[in-house]
């Protein structure tokens, strides 16, 4: 089973674990959390783990938190942003109606703001709480994902959570997997994947932005209220979701496919 000893800073690692480093894992409930978790399991002790997960409201599968308490062995930290994706597309749309207000490839506001903001949140308090000063924030980015992915450092140090007496690195456990790999590592477990891998290759919001079209096909069928809402949300703002396609051509043009 690959695992992380493949990774080149495995002894860094190792010397974190001995200085008492906490593991804050941000689970989504996808295959590569899933799969970062189990290996993760296997390196640090249980008492040095925190599970974190960002709750995206309505845009988020349905199911994803229970899968996520059933694969893992922690308590389950919910963070929630003071907005919903719907309310950031619509605030953008009024104060800066020049500009396109839903989030694109290289605008990744619903990362930052939904996603990532909450759980740095979570752990400066929670770091606070415990009295520690040494951590790790992981997450389950893959260099088979993107070339942007496989250029990342799979151990940096995160300056903007390591102030006020904390040292906090960014930690890519398994930055180094391929997707077979991932989902081995899964098996190896005695688990499987979230559901909604039976229609999707990848998993996010129900209809991500960088979703590919049978994946938002799927969430359209699994989920038509969600779907609908999102057109509304073009029709009010004006602008579409994915540079000039709205949801509703993405859809109908894997349906002409099929």
């Amino acid at each position: 089973m690959p695992n992380i000893p493949d990774i080149a800073a495995l002894a860094d690692i190792n010397d974190l674990i001995g200085r008492g480093a906490l593991f804050y894992v941000s689970h989504s409930g996808g295959k590569d959390s899933q799969a970062m978790y189990v290996a993760l399991s296997r390196i640090a002790p249980a008492n040095q783990i925190i599970v974190v997960h960002a709750d995206l409201g309505e845009v988020e599968w349905h199911g994803v938190q229970d899968h996520i308490h059933a694969t893992i062995s922690h308590p389950l930290n919910v963070v929630r942003a003071g907005k919903t994706f719907f309310d950031m597309v619509r605030h953008r749309a009024r104060t800066r109606p020049d500009v396109a207000p839903f989030p694109s490839s290289t605008t990744r506001q619903c990362t930052s703001d939904l996603k990532r903001d909450p759980i740095y949140k979570f752990i400066r308090n929670d770091m606070k709480a415990r009295g520690a000063s040494l951590a790790l924030n992981c997450t389950g980015l893959r260099a088979e994902e993107s070339p942007n992915r496989a250029k990342k450092e799979p151990l940096k140090l995160n300056a903007r959570l390591s102030k006020s007496g904390r040292e906090v690195w960014d930690y890519l456990p398994i930055q180094h997997l391929t997707t077979a790999q991932v989902f081995s590592c899964i098996r190896s477990a005695g688990q499987t994947p979230f559901w909604a891998y039976r229609g999707n290759k990848r998993l996010s919001c129900v209809f991500c932005i960088m979703a590919c079209d049978s994946d938002l096909k799927h969430g359209a069928e699994q989920r038509p209220e969600l779907a609908k809402a999102y057109m509304d949300l073009e029709e009010e703002t004006g602008w579409t979701m994915f540079n000039g396609r709205s949801l509703r051509d993405r859809i109908r043009t894997t349906e002409k496919a099929a």
